[in-house]
């Protein structure tokens, strides 16, 4: 039985071209500057992303937690969005390791944060609040559905916290996602941002990686934290050369996610007994809610027995992610899965 698994973008294979890349790769000690396929890739990475330099980390939460660590000192405050990546799935990393306070303000349902709602957080000058230094921005949002952030949008965010002599990161984790999805160069969504992190290894199919991009001088600060935190890889260019085909070939393609995953919402909105939370499906990620009467966790487990895997968000919350192993009829078959088991 073919398992569907529609937990996360993260469970992706790479692809033959990237496996190859991957034996072929020409390596180096990354550690001393000298891998040239990771050189290759975070300069692919900055030109796409309209930044003057990268750096290759091992994760979306690493290339988040290097960012304020490189961007803040002990005691400063940044803000994040109560729903953000950096507030719910990153174990407190950035006031465990950094001494950072995160404030948190409520996202929008499309993900976005109030700007009305930034400045009032931003701290004044009183000496008994802990300074604002970073205002953190998330895109696409994942706990709001996959919700994309417009360029204009992020425009005004940057033009506010300049204003206030605030930096500004993105956590890019599905970036691509969001330019394919607002059919924009991705550079149109990074523009002003101090820093910006993609993962290689969610819709893009890569099997591990992030890169972090901004100036030169931040890159070279953040590339410390990086040797601070254990990430200093020696012959990465193996894992790298997976992200170059990531990069040059995965990006197009992510429309068919999207397409599938508003197949998926328009079949699941006409099924009763499942409510579909957010209002539109923009990219790859569908909220949604089993009704009242039905338990949660025996749903969960009769799907599973049908070769569907579910991500579970607590109580009658439910996730799922489409990406490049999921095809059109695994969205019918998941579809005809569903009414069975409700039925029952």
């Amino acid at each position: 039985m073919k398992i569907i698994d529609l937990r996360s973008d993260t469970v992706t294979h790479p692809t033959e071209t990237m496996r190859k890349a991957m034996y072929k790769a020409e390596v180096g000690d990354d550690v001393y500057g000298e891998d040239p396929t990771v050189i290759k890739l975070e300069k692919l990475a900055a030109k796409m992303l309209g930044k003057e330099a990268g750096l290759y980390v091992t994760s979306g939460t690493m290339s988040n937690l290097i960012a304020i660590l490189t961007q803040t000192v002990r005691g400063n405050e940044i803000i994040v969005g109560s729903e953000s990546h950096i507030f719910w799935y990153e174990v407190g990393g950035a006031s465990a390791l950094g001494g950072v306070v995160l404030r948190t303000i409520p996202n929008q349902a499309n993900g976005e944060l109030k700007p009305e709602d930034i400045e009032k957080a931003i701290r004044s000058t009183d000496i008994h609040a802990p300074p604002t230094a970073l205002v953190c921005l998330e895109n696409t949002q994942n706990r709001c559905g996959g919700m994309v952030l417009s360029p204009s949008y992020t425009t005004g965010v940057v033009k506010l916290a300049r204003k206030h002599n605030l930096k500004v990161h993105l956590d890019g984790a599905r970036l691509f996602n969001a330019a394919v999805a607002l059919n924009v160069p991705v550079t149109d969504l990074t523009k002003g941002v101090d820093s910006v992190g993609i993962c290689l290894s969610k819709g893009l199919s890569a099997p591990i990686g992030s890169v972090i991009c901004g100036t030169g001088d931040f890159v070279a600060r953040a590339r410390k934290w990086r040797k601070m935190l254990g990430g200093g890889m020696r012959q990465v260019g193996i894992i790298a050369a997976a992200g170059i085909v990531a990069l040059e070939t995965m990006v197009d393609r992510l429309a068919e996610d999207h397409v599938n995953a508003q197949r998926l919402a328009e079949g699941m909105r006409n099924i009763k007994g499942l409510i579909v939370t957010q209002g539109n499906v923009p990219t790859n990620i569908i909220l949604f809610e089993t009704a009242r009467g039905i338990d949660p966790d025996k749903f969960s487990a009769a799907m599973r027995e049908k070769g569907i895997l579910l991500s579970p968000r607590g109580g009658n919350q439910f996730r799922v992610v489409t990406h490049r192993m999921i095809s059109a009829p695994d969205i019918e078959k998941t579809l005809t899965s569903f009414k069975k088991v409700l039925k029952k």
